[in-house]
């Protein structure tokens, strides 16, 4: 079996779980709950194929580059400055964990180099995709002080972005004087703020987090805790002036990797802070989802929740990953029917994924996981292809329902 490599692992991890739970009051369901063999054999053989198609990916890569999508029979690659370039490595560290192939921490490992000087880059909010997802995993897996280092310097980077008046995180940069926009991805880079105060003990990076989480609180979301886009602010009020989509259907939408992005943030902020808001407020979301009249049978989301349907409507597997790592982690935080009834829709997710309607064929799809996500289907960008970041969702919410 794929996971037996770490089985002690987990048991040597176990109690240690149990007590932490017990002293915070938050009681994991993931302790009573029985996964499915259905679902483990499927996960099983997905890792398998998961670490073939990785290692045919990594010899198609120049060694310069991380890989992107494959679009016409062609991969498409990066630099280290695109908001992507943390999964590739994120991914291989999540498959080296699970398989302890050596090719793959070496291939990650590789990949570090590449993006070790985007510790430094004060221009986008994408550091906790780029450096959390990468050397994140690997100090977590490999403790090493410049690891750490590179992670603080980071957070420093993204905090900088901060502005105090409007309470976020400046999202993209723009060209209107006295204009600042958030967008609802910007949770997710979040995380780099709390391993940069554990790491070095400063509060500041914290306290920043979670006055961005409680702007976006307030301000991001509609009474049905559904998600605008992006939100714009002023700089010299710091109130909203207009809130719109991007990459959706149209600005009253719900576009379905926001959502996403809101469920995963808003669950993070719960396992990072234990304040009981922030889980009312995951549950909220994660309600509008799953009991969503616009999300098909499958689960795999439509690319926006509101988009008109035909049979021709692409999906998004990239929102569907994201949304069963996400659900599997809150899960462990709810009571036993609301945590199976979060966990029954991450299987059919997995289960889905392991299909070949979705999951790719080894030495196809250019070595990329998933097929079917989409970017930006409003600036015809990246639409019904692979990405990297819905591979290294699936793999996550994989490792995750492992740990159960």
């Amino acid at each position: 079996m794929i996971y037996q490599p770490i089985t002690s692992f987990f048991k040597a991890t176990l109690a240690l779980i149990v007590l932490l739970s017990l002293s915070q009051f938050c009681f994991s369901q993931k302790l009573n709950y029985i996964p499915k063999k259905k679902v483990l054999s499927a996960i099983n053989r997905n890792i398998e194929d998961a670490t073939t198609q990785y290692k045919f990916l990594k010899n198609t890569i120049p060694k310069n580059k991380l890989p992107r999508t494959f679009e016409n029979g062609r991969l498409i690659t990066s630099n280290s400055d695109w908001w992507c370039s943390g999964f590739y490595p994120g991914t291989l560290f999540y498959l080296f964990e699970l398989t302890r192939d050596s090719v793959l921490k070496t291939e990650g490992l590789r990949n570090l180099i590449l993006l070790e000087k985007e510790q430094y880059n004060k221009g986008t909010h994408d550091l906790g995709f780029m450096i959390n997802n990468s050397f994140g995993i690997a100090n977590q897996l490999f403790p090493n002080k410049s690891y750490q280092n590179i992670l603080i310097t980071s957070a420093q980077s993204l905090a900088s972005r901060f502005d105090p008046k409007v309470g976020c995180i400046r999202s993209w940069n723009n060209k209107k004087p006295g204009d600042f926009l958030v967008i609802i991805d910007n949770m997710m880079n979040l995380e780099l703020l709390f391993n940069a105060t554990k790491l070095s003990g400063d509060s500041t990076y914290y306290k920043i987090a979670i006055k961005h989480a409680n702007t976006t609180m307030s301000n991001h979301f509609r009474s049905d805790y559904s998600s605008y886009h992006v939100l714009e602010y002023n700089t010299e009020t710091g109130k909203p002036l207009l809130k719109r989509t991007d990459q959706g259907f149209g600005n009253e939408s719900a576009w379905a990797r926001g959502q996403a992005w809101g469920l995963y943030g808003f669950t993070m902020m719960y396992t990072e802070t234990k304040n009981k808001k922030y889980l009312d407020f995951a549950n909220h979301i994660a309600n509008f989802i799953i009991t969503n009249p616009n999300l098909p049978a499958d689960q795999i989301p439509y690319w926006d929740f509101d988009v008109p349907k035909n049979p021709q409507t692409y999906r998004d597997a990239s929102a569907a990953a994201i949304i069963a790592s996400a659900l599997i982690e809150l899960a462990k935080f709810n009571k036993a029917g609301l945590a199976t009834k979060y966990l029954t829709v991450a299987e059919k997710i997995i289960l889905q994924f392991s299909t070949h309607q979705y999951k790719s064929a080894n030495g196809q799809n250019g070595g990329f996981l998933l097929k079917h996500s989409v970017g930006s289907l409003p600036h015809n960008s990246e639409v019904d292809v692979p990405l990297t970041y819905a591979d290294y969702y699936y793999v996550e919410a994989m490792k995750r329902y492992l740990n159960l």
